[in-house]
C-alpha cells in the first residue's frame, strides 16, 4: 500500500522541486520509503517523472522499494496496492522462464506485463493503481484495479499527462488547477458524491475503475478491461446446499490469500454480519488471536461496540475499542475533507479515520467488510427495488406523489429512512430512483437551493444506467452500486480515510471470482421479504453466534443529527447561516436558515442535506475557492 505521483510529457520548470512537493503530499500513504526518478525522452524533449511513497507490507527489503525496473530499466513501475494471487503467479511465471530478485508483487506485476502485455489485467487479483513505463513501446501505462479500491487522478495541460494517488499531489504540482466545477457541485448536492470521472476540479478527473490509459507520444486512450457481471440478466439455477457450499469456498479463498502479508495486520470489526464473518474465517488460517478494531460512541442507541465485542469474545480477537464524540469529528472533518479532496459525503468517515489512527499502532493492514451490501444485496434500498415493479404497477404516480408520499413523512416519529422511502419508491425514472436512494435531496428542493434544473443524470447512457433491460430491478440497482456508489463513493472515502491513518484495508467480499459467482445466483439467495445477504447468512449459519447472524442491519451510523440539534448546533449555525459562508453566496440563503431552523427544531429531519451542505462549505474554506462564476 503505498502512494504514486508523478507526469509525462514536455519538461517543466524546477522538476525536482514538483517532485518533492507531490511527494511531501502523500507522506501519510506511504512512511516507510520513499523514491522518485526522472527519465528524458525523445532526446531530452519530453519527461517522465515518477514519484513513490511506501507502506511496506509484502516483501520488507529495501529492495523491494520504488520505482522498481527490470531489464536494465527496459519496464519500471511505481505501484500502489496488493495483487494477491502473486505467489501463484510468480510460480507460472518462473516455469515460462522468468527469474526474479525480489519476493515483492511489485516484481510480479512487472513481469506479468513483460509476459503478458495488456492482457495480464485478466489475471490480476488485488486492489491497484499504477503507473508503468515500457521504453521498448514507448508507451505509459496507468492501471486501475476492476472496482477502484484504489484511486488514480488525471490532469491534462496542453500535452503534459499528470497522475496521482490524491488530488492533493496535483494541487500541489500546479496550484492554479485549483478552479471549482460547478456541474460538478451540483451532482453533489443531488448525489451526495460526485460521479467518476469528474471531481469538483474541473482540470482534475479520475480514472475509471477497471480500467487503464496508455500515453503515447502526447496522446491517451483510456480502456475498460472489466465490467461487473451483474448489467446483464445470465443467471444459473442451482441447489441451496451447493450454492452455500461453493460462496463459503470462494469467500474462504478470498480471505485466505489477503491474509498474505510480511507486517502485522488485524481486522475492523463493526458486529454486524459483514466483519463478522470476515473475522471467523481469518481464525481458520490463523495460529494466533486476529486483533480486532472497533468504534462506537457513548450514544447506546447508536453503538454497536457491545455486538462487536460478542464476535471478539466468541472468536478470542485481541480486541481494541474506540469511543468517539462529537469534539472529535469538529476537530477531524477539516483535515479529512482536505485529504479527500472533497466533501466528506457520509459522517462514519471520521470514525473510520480515527480507527485507523489508532490500528496503525499495532499493525499495517487490516480486513474489512466493505462490499458486501453492494453485490449481496444488504440494503433496504434492495429489497425495495426488488418489490418496486409491483409497487407502481399498482399504485399509480399521482397517488404516490399526492398522497402516500405526503402520509408517510406526516408518520409520528418519521425520520430520514422514511423521507428516503417516500421520495424514492414511487419514482418511475431509473436513474433517479437510483440518485434518490442514497442522495441528499430531491429534485425540487435542488430547484429551491440553487434556482437551477437538477441535471444530474444528463448522459443517460453512462456506465451506472446501462444495465440491460431484461435485468431484474435488483440486479440493476447492484449494477448502479457496483459502478458508481460504491468506487465513486465507499471505496473512495474508505482508502482515503485509512490511508490517512497509514493503514491498509483489503475487502474480501470484492473479489472477482466470487462476484462472478454471486452475479450468477439468483435473486432468492441474495434478498428475502426482511432480510437481504441470504446467502451469507446461510452459509456462515454454524459460525456466527445467533444474535450476529439475524440481527437487522444497523449501519455503521454517527449520530449527527441529535449533535446538530445539540453539541455542533452552534457549529452548523456559523458555517451554513452567518455572513462567513461561502455557500451562502450561491445557494439560497433564505432556504439554508429553513433547513437548519426546521432541523435544530425538531420539525423535519435533514440530516443528510445538512451534512452534505456543511461539508460542502468546509471544502470552500480548505481549498480557499469563493463561489463558482
Amino acid at each position: 500500500m503505498c502512494g504514486i505521483a508523478g507526469w509525462i510529457g514536455p519538461r517543466v520548470e524546477n522538476p525536482q522541486d514538483r517532485a518533492a512537493r507531490m511527494s511531501n503530499a502523500l507522506r501519510h500513504r506511504g512512511p516507510d520509503a520513499e523514491g522518485t526518478e526522472f527519465l528524458d525522452l525523445n532526446t531530452g524533449e519530453n519527461q517522465l517523472a515518477m514519484v513513490h511513497r511506501r507502506l511496506a507490507i509484502i516483501d520488507l527489503n529495501a529492495d523491494s522499494n520504488q520505482p522498481m525496473h527490470i531489464d536494465d530499466g527496459r519496464l519500471r513501475i511505481i505501484f500502489n496496492g496488493e495483487i494477491y494471487n502473486y505467489i501463484e503467479l510468480r510460480q507460472e511465471l518462473i516455469g515460462l522462464g522468468h527469474r526474479f530478485r525480489t519476493r515483492s508483487d511489485t516484481e510480479v506485476l512487472l513481469r506479468a506485463y513483460d509476459q503478458w502485455h495488456l492482457s495480464m489485467f485478466d489475471r490480476l487479483s488485488g486492489m491497484f493503481a499504477f503507473a508503468l513505463w515500457d521504453a521498448q513501446r514507448h508507451e505509459l501505462i496507468l492501471g486501475r484495479d476492476p472496482f477502484g479500491k484504489k484511486p488514480l487522478y488525471l490532469m491534462q495541460s496542453e500535452k503534459l499527462l499528470s497522475f496521482a494517488s490524491e488530488i492533493n499531489a496535483l494541487l500541489s504540482s500546479q496550484p492554479n488547477a485549483q478552479q471549482l466545477n460547478l456541474d460538478a457541485v451540483h451532482e453533489y448536492l443531488r448525489w451526495r458524491y460526485v460521479p467518476g470521472p469528474r471531481t469538483l476540479f474541473k482540470q482534475i478527473r479520475k480514472l475509471n475503475p477497471g480500467s487503464y490509459a496508455v500515453w503515447s507520444q502526447g496522446t491517451v486512450t483510456e480502456t475498460r478491461y472489466y465490467t461487473p457481471p451483474d448489467q446483464t440478466d445470465l443467471t444459473e439455477d442451482i441447489d441451496d446446499e451447493t450454492a452455500k457450499r461453493r460462496f463459503l469456498e470462494l469467500l474462504d479463498h478470498s480471505v485466505e490469500i489477503r491474509m498474505r502479508s510480511d507486517a502485522p495486520f488485524g481486522a475492523f470489526l463493526s458486529g454486524g454480519l459483514d466483519s463478522s464473518a470476515i473475522v471467523a474465517l481469518m481464525t481458520k488460517h490463523s495460529d494466533k488471536p486476529i486483533r480486532t478494531f472497533s468504534v462506537g460512541f457513548s450514544e447506546p442507541a447508536y453503538s454497536e461496540l457491545p455486538f462487536a465485542r460478542r464476535v471478539a469474545d466468541h472468536f478470542k480477537t485481541d480486541h481494541c475499542e474506540l469511543v468517539i464524540e462529537a469534539d472529535d469529528l469538529i476537530d477531524h472533518l477539516p483535515k479529512l475533507i482536505r485529504h479527500l479532496g472533497a466533501p466528506v459525503s457520509q459522517s462514519s468517515d471520521i470514525p473510520i479515520y480515527l480507527m485507523s489512527e489508532r490500528a496503525s499502532q499495532d499493525v499495517k493492514m487490516v480486513l474489512t467488510g466493505e462490499g458486501a451490501d453492494e453485490i449481496l444485496g444488504g440494503y433496504p434500498k434492495h429489497r425495495a427495488e426488488s418489490l418496486a415493479g409491483i409497487y407502481r404497477s399498482l399504485v399509480p404516480a399521482l397517488l404516490h406523489d399526492n398522497l402516500l408520499a405526503p402520509l408517510i413523512r406526516a408518520m409520528p416519529g418519521a425520520s430520514a429512512k422514511f423521507d428516503t422511502f417516500a421520495r424514492s419508491a414511487g419514482e418511475r425514472d431509473f436513474a433517479t430512483r437510483m440518485i434518490s436512494w442514497f442522495g441528499a435531496m430531491t429534485a425540487r428542493q435542488h430547484g429551491r437551493l440553487t434556482g437551477a434544473p437538477a441535471n444530474c443524470h444528463n448522459q443517460r447512457n453512462n456506465l451506472p444506467f446501462s444495465s440491460s433491460a431484461k435485468a431484474s430491478h435488483l440486479r440493476r440497482a447492484l449494477f448502479f452500486d457496483q459502478t458508481s456508489w460504491l468506487p465513486d463513493n465507499l471505496l473512495e472515502r474508505g482508502d482515503r480515510m485509512m490511508m490517512a491513518g497509514s493503514i491498509e484495508g483489503r475487502m474480501p467480499f470484492l473479489d472477482r471470482d466470487l462476484v462472478a459467482f454471486v452475479s450468477k445466483l439468483p435473486d432468492r439467495y441474495k434478498v428475502g421479504w426482511r432480510k437481504g445477504k441470504l446467502i451469507l447468512r446461510n452459509s456462515m449459519a454454524n459460525m456466527l453466534p445467533e444474535e450476529i447472524l439475524n440481527r437487522r442491519k444497523i449501519g455503521f451510523k454517527v449520530p449527527v443529527a441529535e449533535w446538530f440539534r445539540g453539541s455542533m448546533r452552534n457549529y452548523v449555525h456559523d458555517h451554513l447561516c452567518s455572513s462567513h459562508s461561502v455557500i451562502r453566496s450561491y445557494l439560497s440563503a433564505k432556504y439554508l436558515d429553513q433547513i437548519v431552523s426546521e432541523h435544530t427544531k425538531g420539525a423535519a429531519d435533514h440530516e443528510k442535506l445538512i451534512w452534505a451542505l456543511l461539508n460542502l462549505e468546509i471544502f470552500h474554506r480548505e481549498f480557499e475557492l469563493g463561489a463558482p462564476q
